[in-house]
This record gives structure tokens, C-alpha cells and sequence, in this order.
């Protein structure tokens, strides 16, 4: 019996066509700005009536979207929608003052018109190119909860700063499963508490690629599919506990469809953000940190610095898996009591994440699996990981990055377990987060798999691979793996793709 509620809504967007997504006065606006263009053509007898009816969709669209907040998609739109009225209104208010009414001479109405149309599609075109992001559906038997955590660790000094008596602090995201949600209930903010946390976190995600933040303004209007406090799923089941660990300069929410997906499934997923690392943090007491970590240009002094960074990072996931055990043990009252199977923990990250999970496994024999998306494996290859590994990359070779594949290769091959490598066709850097939901689809940034597939195929192959580690599922986990793409494996390397 499926124990998700309805689907949940897409916030404040309606999907219009295929990979359009526009809240609905947008669509009227722009509706009316075409309308208001096209007024100027119609037969004299209906030329009155149908900039009237345009004008009357248009106006009161336009002033919701400003007491609203217009997104600069819309501008363009907006802008069109001016020039045209040029066209289309001085003949009506010349008719109303008795004086003769006039048009603009075809010749020049004509290319006047066709600028309008440019303006007019570039809003659409690039809301398409930059949307609210609207989550997949979780495919779980769950629905899914969601809260913010802040914890510090009272043995570990801040080693981004130089005041002795600070302690490192992280601030980390649940996603759970939960019980049925009602129809109509809320669903949490993306990227943040708050819609104005979202902003500032993407703002500074914009920034630290050189964007300016209004190209993706969309994103702090997003909701996910969980929601924020929901009460955790009845019965005794106990879940599994998966720790996430983002990229350099990323944040705890960027892999929200992934979390989502993998608690309507039946798993606790902790996301942290890494004070000073993390692009922005906003701790609960206001105070913002952003991130000091930045490249030097030298190649092995940025080897150095990443292998602090990912150290840092390690340490962190150890501390987060302490606190989820006393929070299971019930040292402090949570909903959560009782429910975290700490005895079946995996580790995962995304880029500079995967590094630091890959560390964690090998320092921590507490983690009984680990997932690296896309991560070059920075730091020390030794001890042996003694836990299953799947990493899951882009197409790779030797022209493209001369150093990742023999480094992933080492670090997987001294594994005493069974470990994978799952390459994925047509997948990017970005596919292995929730980019391809909001950013521009260029193949060099997220890939081709498209907005829908990309996370589908993400999540559907870490499943895989914890449901076969984690609970057991019986099954070659290479077998289910290779529906995503090509396969190698330390078990089997006489059968299996051979990594290069």
C-alpha cells in the first residue's frame, strides 16, 4: 500500500508546454502581450474589442507580477508588450477624443511588430533556458519530511579560524520518511528555511561560478516535494542512514532530488553544509559564513589545499553519524528516537564530497558503504576501503582528464570489497546534483540526459547499489547497474567493462 500523499503541488509554476514551467500571471501576461500584437492586424471592426480584451489580461497580470516580484525572464515580455501598445493604442485614443483615428503606416507597423515578437519570445525561451525548478516526483512507498539541524562539536577546534575558543559547527539537513501528507500542504523551501535564506544561498552559488544572481532567480522560488516537520512514518521500522557531503563550494540542499527520492524509499539522508567551505551558511542564530576555500592556480599546491579541505570534510561526516547515534539512543527528545539504523550507514558526496566520503569510509569503519558522484578521489589512497564503493562518473578518458581516471582506479582497486564504477552516457558534472532541474540544458554543463532522466537515473543507480549493500537485496548489483550505463567492478574485472 503506497503511503505517499497526492502530488504535491508546483508551488507558485504551471507547467504550460514540455519543460516550460510559468506561474499563472505570467501566462496571462504573456498571453495578453501577444494578443496586444497581434490587435494591430485584426480587421478594423474587431481591432477595438481585441486590444481592449488584451489590455484588460495584461494590466492586471502585470501589476500581480510586481507586487509579486517579475523574474527577468519576464522583462523582455513586459518590454514587447510597450512597444506594441505604441502601435495599438494611439488610434483608440484618438477615436475617443473625436478626432480622427490614424494607424502607423504598414511599412513601418510591420518591423516594428517583428521587434515585438523577438522581445515577446525571449521571455519564454528563456524561462525554458533558466526555470523555477519543479522536483520529480519521489517514486517511494513514503512521503517525505524534511528539517534543519545545527550542531557543534565541542572537541574539535574551527580551523578556519584563529580564535581558540571557536568549535567547528555544521549545519545539516534530514530528509525522512514521513506519513501520508495531506492535500494542499505546504511544501519546503528550496535552498533554504526561508525564501530570503534561499536567496542569499543563490546568490552566492551564482557568484561563485561569476554569474550575477538574477540569472537564476528562479531557484529561491522553488519548493520541493517534502515537507518541512512532517511527522516521521508510523510503525517501527527502522531506516537507514546515508550521509551526504556536497562539492567544493556547494551546499547541503544542492541534491534535494536525490534525497528525496532515496527517503520515500525508506532512508534517513543527512546533508551537510561545511562552514567556510559550503558556498553560504546561514546559522540559525542569523550570523551568514561564506566560503574563505579558494584555488591558487598551482596544481599541487591545490592538490595540498584540497586534501585539508577534504580532511576537514571527513571529520565532519564522522561527527554528523555521532550526533545521528545519540539522537537515535534518545539523549535528546526527537521524533526520530528509535527509528535510525546507525548500524547500516553509508557515506556519499558529490566532486570535492565524494573525496571527502571516500576518506570518511576509510577512517570510520562505521560506514558500512560509500557513494562518490563524479569526485576525484584528493587525499591519501591508504588504508584500503574496506566498505563496497560505487562511483558513479561522466565519460572520462585520458584526453579529457589525464589524472582522474588512474587516481579513481587506485583508490578503488586497494579496496578490500567489492567496488563499482558506474559510467553514465551523456551525463555531465552537474547531472550528479540538481543543476539540470534550473540550469541553461548546455551538454558541457549538465549533460544530455535532459531534466527529467538526469536525476531519475542518479538516484535509480545509488538505490541500487545501498539496497543491495545496506538491507541485502539479493542480486548482482553490477546486473541492475548496468541498466544506467557501462559497469566495471573489482569483483569481476574478467566479465565486466575493464576501467582504463
Amino acid at each position: 500500500m503506497r503511503r505517499r500523499g497526492p502530488g504535491a503541488e508546483h508551488g507558485r509554476v504551471t507547467e504550460t508546454i514540455p519543460g516550460l514551467f510559468l506561474s499563472l500571471p505570467e501566462v496571462l501576461v504573456l498571453l495578453g502581450a501577444v494578443a496586444l500584437l497581434v490587435a494591430r492586424w485584426l480587421p478594423p471592426a474587431a481591432r477595438r474589442p481585441g486590444t481592449v480584451a488584451a489590455g484588460a489580461v495584461l494590466v492586471p497580470s502585470a501589476i500581480v507580477l510586481g507586487m509579486a516580484g517579475i523574474r527577468w525572464q519576464m522583462l523582455p515580455v513586459l518590454a514587447g508588450a510597450a512597444v506594441a501598445s505604441a502601435f495599438a493604442l494611439p488610434p483608440l485614443l484618438r477615436r475617443r477624443t473625436g478626432r480622427p483615428a490614424r494607424r502607423a503606416r504598414w511599412w513601418l507597423a510591420l518591423p516594428g511588430s517583428l521587434a515585438c515578437a523577438g522581445l515577446i519570445a525571449t521571455g519564454p525561451v528563456a524561462a525554458w533556458a533558466s526555470p523555477v525548478p519543479v522536483f520529480p516526483e519521489p517514486t517511494g512507498d513514503f512521503a517525505v519530511g524534511t528539517r534543519v539541524a545545527q550542531w557543534t562539536d565541542p572537541l574539535r577546534p574551527e580551523s578556519f579560524t584563529a580564535d581558540p575558543d571557536d568549535r567547528r559547527t555544521v549545519v545539516v539537513q534530514l530528509w525522512y520518511p514521513a506519513q501520508k501528507i495531506p492535500a494542499g500542504a505546504p511544501r519546503a523551501q528550496y535552498l533554504g528555511r526561508t525564501e530570503g535564506e534561499a536567496r542569499t544561498v543563490s546568490e552566492a552559488l551564482a557568484g561563485g561560478v561569476g554569474l550575477p544572481g538574477f540569472l537564476v532567480d528562479g531557484v529561491p522560488r522553488a519548493r520541493s516535494r517534502a515537507v518541512a516537520d512532517a511527522p516521521v512514518a508510523g510503525g517501527g521500522e527502522r531506516f537507514p542512514v546515508v550521509l551526504f557531503s556536497p562539492g567544493s563550494g556547494g551546499v547541503r540542499s544542492q541534491n534535494t532530488a536525490w534525497a528525496e527520492e532515496l527517503a520515500s524509499h525508506g532512508y534517513l539522508v543527512a546533508a551537510l553544509d561545511h562552514p567556510y567551505d559550503s558556498a553560504v551558511v546561514v546559522l540559525a542564530d542569523g550570523r551568514t559564513i561564506r566560503a574563505t576555500t579558494a584555488s591558487s592556480g598551482d596544481r599541487d599546491r591545490d592538490e595540498e589545499l584540497a586534501s585539508g579541505w577534504t580532511a576537514v570534510r571527513a571529520a565532519d561526516l564522522g561527527f554528523v553519524l555521532t550526533r545521528l547515534e545519540r539522537l537515535d539512543r534518545g539523549e535528546t527528545a526527537d521524533p526520530l528516537t528509535g527509528r535510525l539504523d546507525t548500524g547500516r550507514a553509508a557515506v556519499a558526496g558529490h566532486s570535492l564530497g565524494g573525496a571527502a566520503a571516500l576518506q570518511a569510509a576509510r577512517q570510520d569503519r562505521r560506514f558500512d558503504a560509500v557513494v562518490d558522484l563524479d569526485g576525484y578521489p584528493h587525499g591519501p589512497t591508504a588504508p584500503a576501503l574496506q566498505q563496497p564503493a560505487l562511483a558513479l562518473t561522466q565519460e572520462i578518458t585520458a584526453g579529457t582528464d589525464p589524472r582522474y581516471l588512474p587516481r579513481l582506479t587506485e583508490a578503488l582497486g586497494h579496496s578490500t570489497a567489492t567496488s563499482y564504477r558506474l559510467t553514465i552516457p551523456g551525463a555531465g558534472h552537474l547531472t550528479f546534483m540538481d543543476g539540470p532541474l534550473y540550469l541553461p540544458p548546455v551538454p558541457s554543463i549538465v549533460g544530455t540526459l535532459g531534466r527529467t532522466e538526469s536525476p531519475r537515473v542518479v538516484a535509480a543507480a545509488t538505490l541500487a547499489f545501498l539496497d543491495a549493500t545496506l538491507r541485502g537485496r539479493p542480486g548482482d548489483p553490477a546486473e541492475t547497474l548496468r541498466a544506467y550505463g557501462t559497469v566495471s567492478s573489482s569483483g569481476d574485472r574478467g566479465t565486466a567493462t575493464p576501467t582504463p
